[in-house]
């Protein structure tokens, strides 16, 4: 396939990005996480994770893993910490997408669809790399909800998490779709289903 649609889905908290990859690669869509990448690489056993642990300190590693909740707190109010971090993380994220795309294309997939969380506020400027852009909204009180049962977070920390990131309108402004997730299933599969149509039949 010479043009196969590079999709990006994005969305705030627990919106539920996640459960419309799943429907996308049950419709045939080659579907990566740029969290699931990222998570792949964060190993005292690569390259990117040793870079890792020089930036932020041999104590990010517990148990002979390098602990995601460490890193969240070095930079969480360290933006100059965060931006190296980000240097070092986000060309090695999108070379691996670029490598999945490749695949995906030779191996004549219909669609696709790459799940990124913070393509807006982690991964600026990268937003042009997509064709095409997909929102996922969920009203706050549903998306706080999964957040706390799934997390076991509290509240207040859904709304610190938050508060780091573009709001689910101005996502929603910036995106080509948008899906709407109230926590139907039957709907939301409904319009994954018909996205997937008219992208992989324009």
């Amino acid at each position: 396939m010479l043009n196969l649609k590079k999709v990006a889905v994005t969305g705030g908290l627990s919106s539920g990005k996640s459960t419309v990859c799943q429907i996308f690669r049950g419709l045939g869509a080659h579907v990566v996480s740029a969290d699931k990448i990222v998570h792949q690489f964060l190993s005292p056993n690569t390259s990117l994770g040793q870079e890792v642990i020089k930036l932020l300190g041999v104590e990010i590693v517990i148990d002979q893993m390098i602990d995601r909740k460490s890193i969240a707190n070095k930079v969480f109010n360290n933006p100059q910490l965060l931006y190296q971090l980000e240097k070092i993380l986000h060309p090695a994220v999108f070379n691996e997408m670029n490598k999945e795309y490749q695949i995906a294309k030779d191996a004549s997939r219909p669609l696709f669809v790459a799940e990124v969380p913070l393509l807006f506020e982690a991964y600026k400027g990268k937003d042009v790399w997509f064709d095409v852009i997909v929102a996922v909204l969920a009203s706050e009180e549903t998306a706080c909800k999964r957040f706390m049962e799934s997390t076991g977070n509290s509240e207040e920390e859904y709304r610190l998490r938050m508060s780091r990131q573009l709001s689910p309108a101005q996502k929603a402004e910036k995106a080509h779709y948008i899906i709407y997730n109230d926590g139907d299933f039957t709907k939301l599969e409904e319009q994954v289903r018909h996205l997937y149509h008219n992208l992989t039949q324009s």
